[in-house]
């Protein structure tokens, strides 16, 4: 293994990379100490993964988990008076982009030796880990709010993984999950520092998908931030390796009914989480706020706060353009909208929507948007 080691980024304390953990000894959030990146020849262009950088990876398995996640399509679409290029990362195994996280982490961890691994989720990240789990060999544990529809979870079961029904709410979950971490393995999307390493290589496909520059503008929609965190590694990592001259400015888009990292740097009060149909992003207490905000900041991006009815209509907008996905990515194009108008972003610039999940995992949704009874 190289030099990389964990690293509590409020404090500056690290720990060593070889002895598995997803959290500090004081229960902190962790990130990975920086890391070089990697330039054009470092890639395996024959690899028609994200494993083709996996250069830029901490260190090497001896064996990948991978069913060609990575290498979405960019697609060009006009919105509201100007253009921007869809990054459809809803185009995975797992119909999220949850599945770059879900491969790097469990690869790197099996390497390791964990070989039972305990999540917290009813939706896409659930799905990524009892799959690519299945996938390589490893038994899963998914816990989920008992009261999470039937349907949510069966992605999750047809994969073998183990669904456990816990009473009370989402933070339940997640508080059941951290007790039971003391028994079993917490391989955490919103927790383990691997899982941003793979979310991070969306910056490196960008920056290979436009020709090897970085683009003027990201947005992606936001809950607990490992897209707007793992964009910032990866370009920073570019950036660190001369491979491009600038950040691009990363936007983060959040529903107003729950958008507590847009509302701190917008610098409003917090307000008590309500209902949104952009679940996906509906995370109460991000643990990485701080993180989030200093990505946001040092890239002179932003962030935006959308309504109910802004993202119900641009789901229906973009279904009927043929870009069918969730709501919760939605809002990302909605926030498109929003910059555009308000002049914080340009017409002309290179600005990337970035698309997380298929509209296939929101049919009831879409039913209630439509007026179907399903």
């Amino acid at each position: 293994m190289t030099s990389t080691a964990y690293l509590d980024p409020r404090s500056g304390r690290t720990w060593p990379l070889a002895q598995p953990r997803w959290c500090g000894d004081a229960g902190e959030p962790l990130l990975l100490t920086a890391m070089p990146g990697l330039g054009r020849a470092d890639i395996v262009a024959s690899d028609r993964s994200l494993w083709r950088y996996a250069a830029a990876l901490p260190f090497q398995p001896a064996q990948r988990i991978s069913m060609g996640e990575g290498c979405t399509p960019l697609v060009e679409r006009k919105l509201g008076g100007g253009t921007a290029l869809l990054k459809c990362e809803w185009f995975m195994p797992t119909g999220s982009f949850k599945d770059r996280g879900a491969s790097v982490m469990l690869s790197l961890l099996r390497h390791q030796g964990v070989e039972a691994v305990l999540e917290d989720s009813s939706g896409n990240g659930g799905a990524a880990i009892a799959t690519y789990a299945a996938a390589g060999g490893m038994r899963a544990k998914i816990l989920v709010p008992a009261s999470t529809s039937p349907a949510k979870t069966v992605q999750s079961r047809a994969s073998g993984a183990e669904i456990e029904l816990v009473p009370g709410s989402r933070q339940a979950c997640s508080d059941e999950a951290e007790r039971q971490a003391a028994t079993m393995f917490y391989a955490s999307h919103n927790w383990h520092p691997f899982f941003l390493h793979g979310t991070k290589t969306l910056a490196y496909e960008l920056w290979e998908d436009l020709g090897f520059r970085a683009p003027d503008n990201v947005i992606v929609p936001c809950g607990a931030g490992s897209n707007v965190l793992g964009c910032g590694i990866g370009f920073s990592e570019l950036l660190r390796a001369g491979q491009i001259t600038k950040l691009p400015r990363i936007f983060a888009a959040q529903p107003a009914n729950c958008g507590p990292i847009a509302r701190a740097f917008l610098g409003e009060a917090p307000l008590a989480a309500q209902p949104t149909i952009a679940e996906g992003t509906a995370i109460a207490q991000p643990i990485r706020l701080p993180e989030c905000l200093e990505v946001l900041r040092q890239s002179q991006g932003g962030a935006v706060l959308l309504s109910e009815a802004e993202i119900a209509a641009m789901t229906l907008q973009l279904a009927r353009g043929g870009v069918y996905v969730e709501p919760t990515c939605a809002q990302a194009a909605a926030a498109f909208q929003h910059l555009l108008a308000a002049g914080t972003i340009a017409a002309g610039e290179t600005t990337v929507v970035v698309l997380t999940g298929s509209g296939l995992k929101a049919t009831q949704r879409y039913a209630e948007l439509l007026g179907v009874a399903i």
